[in-house]
Formats: C-alpha cells, sequence, structure tokens
C-alpha cells in the first residue's frame, strides 16, 4: 500500500522553526498516530507529508520515492480533515465521487469504488442526502468514503474526530478501527487526545516543540516512557511526580507513580496525607490527597472504594512500577 521516510525533515515560518529536523521510518500497513499538545508541530508535519507545506530541508519519501518537489495530487494519498470539507449542494454519492471524476475515473469503476466505501461505513441508505441533512459523525463517515474510494498510498488523518460529541468520537473510532482491519492500509493520524492514540496506534510518535520525545507502541510508551514530558501526557489521570528529599529516598532526581500503582492504608504507610477531593466515576474512584513535602497525589481506585473526604491515608508506591527520572528529565534505566 504505502510506506513513509521522513529524512531530517525541517520546517520554518519566518525565524520560528516548528518542526526541527524529524526522522520516522512508517512501513507498509501501519497505523502510526501523531499525538502532543496544541503547537506541538504534529499536524505542520501531516501537512508537510501531504505536499500541502513546504518543507524547509530534509527529504520526504512515499514507497522509496523522493516527493519532495511532488504536487498533493500526485503523491497517492487522501486526506481526512477535521473539518469535513463537504460541498454542500452535493450528495453524500456527489461528495464521495468528485475526486474520482476529476481524475477522469470509468463510470463503471467509480460506482463500484463508492458502492463497496458505502457498504464499508454503512453509508448505503445515506447517498442521495446532502451534509445538511446528515449528522456530524454521517458527515465525517463521508468525508472518510471520499478519502477510501480514491485507493491512496496514504491515509492522513488530521484529527477527524474532535468536532464530534463523546458518544459520536467512540463509535467513528470503533468504525476507524474496523475500516483499517478491512483495507489493511498505512495510516497516518493526527490527535491531541491520548485516549485515540492508545486504542487505534500501532504506533505512538509523541511530539513536543517540533521535536519527536519517544517512538513505540502504546503499552511500550505507557509502561517505560522516555522522559518526564512523555510520562506526563501518556495516562489519564496523569501521572503523579515526586521530587527534592523523597525522590532521593527512592535512588532518583523525579520519581513517577501512575495513580493506579499506589497502594492505600488506613494505619500504615510511606507517605500520610489528607483526602482533600474525590471523584467517583463508577468503574473508578480517584482521590485526591494532599501529602506534605509531596503535594497532591492522584490515587486510582476500584469504583466500588469508600473514603470519607478529609480523612487520614497512608498511601505506598509500588516499587516495581516507579518511574525514576534524572536530572535532565530523562529515564533513568531500571
Amino acid at each position: 500500500m504505502g510506506s513513509l521516510k521522513l529524512q531530517g525533515v525541517r520546517k520554518s515560518f519566518g525565524d520560528f522553526e516548528a518542526i526541527k529536523g524529524v526522522d520516522l521510518d512508517i512501513s507498509d500497513g501501519e497505523f502510526v498516530v501523531f499525538v502532543g499538545p496544541s503547537g506541538c508541530g504534529k499536524s505542520t508535519l501531516l501537512r508537510v507529508i501531504a505536499g500541502l507545506e513546504e518543507h524547509t530541508a530534509g527529504h520526504v519519501l512515499i514507497d522509496d520515492r523522493v516527493v519532495d518537489a511532488v504536487p498533493p495530487a500526485k503523491r497517492g494519498i487522501a486526506m481526512v480533515f477535521q473539518t469535513y470539507a463537504l460541498y454542500p449542494h452535493l450528495t453524500a454519492r456527489g461528495n464521495m465521487e468528485l475526486g474520482l471524476k476529476q481524475e477522469g475515473t470509468p463510470r463503471p469503476e467509480i460506482d463500484g469504488r463508492v458502492a463497496e466505501a458505502a457498504r464499508m461505513l454503512a453509508l448505503e441508505p445515506l447517498l442521495e442526502r446532502r451534509p445538511s441533512e446528515l449528522s456530524g459523525g454521517q458527515r465525517q463517515r463521508v468525508a472518510i468514503g471520499r478519502a477510501v474510494v480514491r485507493k491512496p498510498r496514504l491515509f492522513l488523518f488530521d484529527e477527524p474526530l474532535s468536532n464530534l460529541d463523546a458518544g459520536l468520537r467512540v463509535n467513528t473510532r470503533l468504525e476507524i478501527a474496523r475500516l483499517r482491519r478491512l483495507l489493511k492500509a498505512t495510516i497516518i493520524y493526527v490527535t491531541h487526545d491520548q485516549v485515540e492514540a492508545m486504542t487505534l496506534a500501532d504506533r505512538i510518535v509523541v511530539l513536543n516543540h517540533g521535536q519527536i520525545e519517544q517512538i513505540g507502541s502504546p503499552l511500550e510508551l505507557y509502561r517505560r516512557p522516555a522522559n518526564l514530558f512523555v510520562a506526563g501526557f501518556i495516562g489519564s489521570p496523569r501521572m503523579n511526580f515526586v521530587q527534592g528529599t523523597e525522590a532521593e529516598t527512592l535512588d532518583a532526581h523525579t520519581i513517577g507513580i501512575r495513580p493506579e500503582h499506589l497502594e492505600t492504608n488506613l494505619e500504615i504507610g510511606h507517605w500520610q496525607g489528607e483526602i482533600a477531593h474525590i471523584e467517583h466515576l463508577g468503574t473508578d474512584t480517584y482521590l485526591y490527597v494532599d501529602v506534605p513535602k509531596v503535594g497532591t497525589l492522584t490515587v486510582r481506585l476500584d469504583g466500588e472504594a469508600e473514603y470519607p473526604l478529609g480523612s487520614s491515608i497512608f498511601l505506598t508506591p509500588r516499587r516495581s512500577h516507579l518511574h525514576r527520572f534524572n536530572s535532565d528529565g530523562q529515564r533513568i534505566a531500571a
């Protein structure tokens, strides 16, 4: 289907360097997610891959072919945007087939491709409706269908679910995962939502200030974050960090403990604190515990857990699950 290589890619806007020398190899058939906070460069990097932004230095290769000077329409890519970008006067069918008509694809092939994509995306009853007659989730599925019919080497998704409500995000995420299995396609997907990244990706590329902080599978990033940035970004609720004397006793400048790796006890433990806030979420209960000389630690417990607000509690980190970081914020090998 399509492989991608980025070799020393840089992108500047005037004096501002948005992408700072990115090297990346994506294999044929991989689902790779670019994730990071707003302004980290993930969408800019996607637009460079698509040819919508001209990079300042380096090379972009698709299927081992340098495409630096190749226009977007000739790169063999299809892009799905956050804003759907559907033509309001055309039906769902018309939007899906427009690009093929412009390329001069024969009518029987257009009909066959649209029918196949509509079946994959459960759009068959909706093909004669205009965008104004569709829900947000249905519009996004039409936008995805428009990409599918082109049979590209690479699918590029730029925050495709951010305009949907929570329920539709989950449903559409499942549809994208199912579609990927059907197409066996190479997909590069940009999101700021780590849940999307963790549930969809074969590999995640964590970006920050235009640089790659870490590349790995979702569980690799969760279990062995390379530095404090990745440790704090991947995981919800976020990892607890402890510094100073309390961290030094555990052999590090900074230690990280995920909320689910703190043991609770009413009588004995490593730290004693007061429960400042409680969140009952059904399957989980979160305790926010103020610990002197440490700060507020988040504890993740079973949803049935009951503790009185304001009560004293002891917390003990599981040593086998501690994350240790040096003074530069880099992981210390365990």
